[in-house]
């Protein structure tokens, strides 16, 4: 009789493995089918594509007679803010006036990320006291640094201008003692500085370029003489 119990008792958990097996099973299946029921309705049905609205970006405001800086010319003024039809298109745009160069440059306001106001007072004090460091002497190449300090003035940056200037600058006006190509480039970034300079400043040339050669310690031939 104890054997008889024995086996009852095996056959009773067999059976209630195989049912808890064969429960383990149909829960399985249908949870795959749900899944295939899921992914058949994803690709039927179309998903809702949101539009991502655009931020409006903020455009900078010139208005007539003001000072801009185009980076490949440097200090210009607006002389007049026109519009013209070009293939049925109105086009709106400011004509700038480079006193330097004696250029009109016509710039599309739609263009105008190209364009900079001039400098704050600020900004003038921190290139003045870039102009009284020490130059950073670079082994490289000539052609090399010639191409670099090109880029550096035509980017419209006044610090990498003032940096330009100040690596250039031989403290001296006494052609001599650099190259032709080196004072060409030096002449260049100088120009374009001072008449940032005086454009903030709102000061004579004389007193800027006075007000520049002081920090860069450079000595004019009128004074050695």
């Amino acid at each position: 009789m104890p054997k008889k119990k024995k086996t009852k008792k095996k056959l009773k958990q067999l059976k209630k493995e195989k049912i808890s097996k064969s429960k383990i099973k149909t829960k399985l299946i249908q949870k795959n089918n749900e899944g295939k029921k899921q992914i058949n309705l994803g690709a039927d049905e179309k998903p809702e594509i949101k539009k991502i609205k655009k931020q409006p970006t903020e455009k900078k405001v010139y208005n007539l007679k003001d000072y801009v800086v185009y980076p490949k010319h440097g200090v210009g003024k607006i002389s007049a803010i026109e519009k013209a039809l070009i293939g049925g298109i109105e086009i709106q745009f400011y004509k700038i006036f480079i006193e330097k160069e004696k250029l009109t440059l016509t710039v599309p306001i739609n263009q105008q990320s190209k364009l900079r106001h001039i400098s704050s007072i600020n900004q003038i004090n921190k290139c003045i006291s870039i102009l009284k460091t020490k130059p950073k002497i670079k082994r490289t190449m000539w052609s090399r640094r010639a191409q670099e300090y090109d880029q550096k003035i035509n980017s419209g940056k006044i610090y990498e201008l003032a940096e330009v200037v100040k690596d250039l600058n031989k403290n001296t006006d006494i052609i001599a003692d650099q190259s032709y190509s080196e004072r060409q480039l030096f002449e260049k970034a100088y120009e374009r500085l001072k008449s940032e300079f005086e454009a903030v400043l709102k000061t004579n040339p004389e007193d800027v370029q006075k007000k520049m050669d002081k920090a860069l310690g450079r000595v004019q031939v009128s004074d050695t003489n």
